[in-house]
């Protein structure tokens, strides 16, 4: 088992910064438009989502030796309407731009790459688990 960890700091009340062991890190903030310069917890989610599942299928697509002259996916989101405002449906659209790849082709990979390679969407299955512990500075 592999394992990963980031530390969320708070910069301002709606502000806050994540950062991985190797330093990467990702601004997050909860402000609404247009005072929003980050993507939220909820739009990091989505941007997860997506961005696994294109690197899956477009490695795939070069493993079968197509060209890949762009790639995109837009990811949905439709949330509850309570709270918690979780996501209740995902729906992701990819668009590749290929010379030499076929609809049907790419539909398979995008199926396995979603379906089956995505880290990401795996994570969404209701069957994971997680815990918390609070504890003060010493």
């Amino acid at each position: 088992m592999s394992k990963r960890n980031v530390t969320v700091r708070m910069k301002a009340d709606y502000e806050y910064e994540a950062v991985n062991p190797q330093g990467n890190v990702v601004q997050i903030d909860m402000y609404d438009a247009p005072e929003k310069s980050a993507q939220s917890p909820m739009d990091l989610l989505l941007s997860a989502l997506g961005s696994c599942a294109a690197v899956d299928a477009v490695l795939m697509m070069k493993k079968k030796r197509k060209t890949v002259d762009s790639f995109t996916v837009d990811v949905e989101g439709i949330r509850n309407d309570g709270v918690p405002a979780f996501y209740t449906d995902i729906h992701l659209s990819f668009t590749l731009v290929s010379p030499d790849a076929n609809e049907v082709e790419f539909g398979k990979v995008v199926a396995l790459s979603v379906d089956k390679y995505c880290s990401v969407a795996s994570s969404l299955n209701p069957k994971i688990t997680y815990s918390y512990l609070v504890k003060k500075p010493e």
